[in-house]
This record gives structure tokens, sequence and C-alpha cells, in this order.
């Protein structure tokens, strides 16, 4: 490990730690907190790849906790607001994007900017609502529930979108694939992975090796996570079934206690202060009419649509703007569908600007707002 990139962590866990401390006297999140010193650190320390790749980490390990925190019932119970939320709230951000990119961008471009706000980051949203031990509520469930169908949903989008630009059709049978996919995935997830966790617990913990639960928890993330992006699924989507497939054994508790400190002591602070240093100030500062309308709207889509959604599914208002709120950021997966997008030759550079003023939006709005519409006191740090 070269001696840069140990200093470069230890300022970023330094400057996570400083400012989580300051926001949290601000009575606001400390996820907020570790944002905004990623970006003033990022004014004097450029972000690098290897620090990225480390700092995903954190995403993976946010999403099985969340996972750990869940059960398939009560998934189950919110399984009708969460379809509702997910497929309103898609319908919804990929209208209002189309709309506002159609008379600066024409209907092409208009379609694939449509697509880029569909997909929601949830993992902005869990590290806030673990904050405010509001995660395994009723709105808590609901929108773990609606951002992984959320995320299905922009796939299937993108395959469609890019399907029509590049070949100029829309072949059904890439669509039913994809669905294939995640349903098999689903259901090993489900039925079959609990069962081989909790046997291979066991099994460690009767030769007398009971730490090696999270190591086995650590690796099996890692195997699914590769497994779900082999499978051109997301890999949060393998990270949030795994932690809900060993919530189901007896050893939840454990794992979670111990796999939480790894995640808030180290790869967490790294991911959210990662998320501010590669935001471009001097970019967003000078970004045209456009982005800035288009960032508006994509923050307004999810709002409206999701919040719509939850009415729909059977919430009532005060929880159904709770969801739409939680549904607001974007970050990771709309960034790989732009290097999709980029790749296939069907949009300029001049989208991933547009793109990010619409992610340090959606980032910065989300934590107050969703903290303001609970109307919890201070938060923990």
């Amino acid at each position: 490990m070269e001696l840069e990139l140990i200093l470069y962590m230890a300022s970023m866990l330094l400057i996570a730690e400083i400012s989580g401390w300051l926001f949290v006297r601000l009575d606001q999140p400390v996820v907020l907190g570790q944002i905004v010193g990623g970006i003033l650190l990022g004014m004097v320390m450029p972000p690098t790849e290897e620090v990225k790749d480390i700092s995903m980490i954190g995403v993976l390990i946010l999403l099985f906790l969340a996972g750990l925190e869940s059960s398939v019932e009560e998934l189950m119970e919110a399984g009708r607001a969460g379809l509702s939320v997910a497929s309103v709230g898609v319908a919804v951000a990929f209208l209002m994007g189309f709309a506002i990119a159609y008379p600066f961008k024409g209907f092409s471009q208009a379609l694939l900017y449509g697509a880029l706000t569909t997909p929601t980051s949830v993992s902005l949203t869990v590290r806030v609502l673990m904050e405010l031990d509001k995660l395994k509520t009723k709105e808590g469930t609901t929108i773990l529930t609606g951002a992984i169908v959320d995320d299905i949903l922009g796939i299937v989008l993108l395959t469609v979108v890019i399907s029509a630009l590049v070949e100029g059709n829309v072949r059904a049978v890439d669509i039913a694939v994809i669905f294939i996919k995640v349903g098999f995935f689903i259901a090993l997830m489900v039925f079959a992975v609990p069962k081989i966790m909790d046997y291979l617990f066991r099994r460690v913990v009767r030769i007398g090796f009971a730490d090696s639960t999270v190591t086995l928890s650590m690796a099996a993330l890692f195997t699914f996570a590769y497994f779900a992006e082999h499978l051109d699924l997301a890999s949060i989507l393998g990270a949030y079934l795994l932690g809900l497939a060993i919530s189901e054994t007896e050893f939840r508790k454990p794992v979670f206690e111990h796999s939480r400190i790894i995640a808030h002591s180290l790869f967490v602070p790294l991911f959210f202060v990662d998320v501010g240093m590669n935001i471009p100030v001097r970019g967003v500062a000078s970004a045209g009419l456009f982005a800035i309308l288009f960032s508006i709207a994509a923050v307004a889509s999810k709002v409206i649509g999701c919040g719509l959604g939850a009415l729909i599914g059977g919430m009532k208002p005060r929880e159904a703007l709770r969801v739409g709120i939680g549904m607001i950021p974007r970050m990771g997966v709309e960034l790989a569908m732009l290097a999709i997008a980029l790749k296939a030759g069907i949009v300029g550079m001049d989208a991933y600007l547009v793109i990010v003023m619409m992610i340090f939006l959606s980032t910065l709005l989300t934590p107050p707002l969703l903290k303001a519409s609970f109307g919890t006191g201070r938060a923990e740090v």
C-alpha cells in the first residue's frame, strides 16, 4: 500500500469524524456532515480511484446491514406499498425527466435523460434512517422495498432506451431475460441461502470459531455482490438480499453488531466523504439552466411520484411524504447507467455534469428533509 493512499484514508476518516460531530452539534445528520467534509477535502486533495474502490465496500456493507435489520415477513407486509411506490415513482420520474430534457436535448436524448432519473440510491437514506432509529418503521421498510424494485425497473428501462437508440428497436427477449435473472436471484436468496448460511454458521461455532461468523458473512457479502453484478444486476441487490437471508437465522444479532462496527468506523465514513470529494464544486457552480432545472425536476419527481405511489399503496399522507423524501437520493446506479450510455455512444460527456448536479442536489437535500419529516430530536453519533 502506497504511503499516499494511507494518508488519504487517514485524512478522510479524520474529516468524517470532525464534520460529522459538527453537524450533530447543529442538529443535522452525521452523513450530511461527512459529505460536506468531503467537498471541502476534495478542494485540496483530489479523489483517487484506489480510495473510491475501497470506499465502495461501505455501500455494500450498508445495504447488508439494512437487510439484516429487515425480515422477509416485514417486506411482504410492505410489498404492496413498496411495489406501488417504485412503479409510480419510476413512471413520474421518467416523464418529468423527459419533459425537462426534450426542449434542450431533443427526443432521443430526452429518453435517456428520463431513464437516468428513475433509480434511487438507498444507501444515503438508510444511513439517515439508522441515525434516526427509523429504519424498521413502516416508512423505512417501504423505502427499502421500493428502492429494490426501483432499481430493477431502472435496469429494464435503460435496456429499452438503449435498444431503441442503438439498434432502432426494442427486443422483448432482453427484457424477459432481465426479469428471469431477477426472479431467480431473489428466489435463491430468500429460500436457499438462509438455510445454507445457518448451516455454515453452526459449523464454525461448533468448532470454536464463533467470531468467524462475521468473516464468513463478509466473504458471502462480496461473493453475492459479485454474483449479482455477473448477472448484470446491481451489486447492492446482492448485498441487501444476503442481509435479508441472514436475518432469517438465529445469528442475525451478533453478525449485525459486529458488522455495524466495521461499517461505521471505517468503510461507511470513507464512502460518504468520497462522495463529497467527487462533487465538482466549480463545475456545479457554473452549471447551465438545463442542469439546474433537470436536477430540481429529478428531486420533485420522486417526492411526487413515490409519495403518490405510497398513498395508492394505502399509506397515510404523512407517511407517504416521508417515503417520497426517502426516495430522492441518486448516486451510484445513475453513474453506472450513464457509463453504459457513454460506452454505447448515445450521449456525450456533457451529460456527466448534469447527472453529477442531480446527485449533488439530491444528496444535500435528503438528510435535512427526511429528518424534518420525522420531527425527531438530535441525532446520535
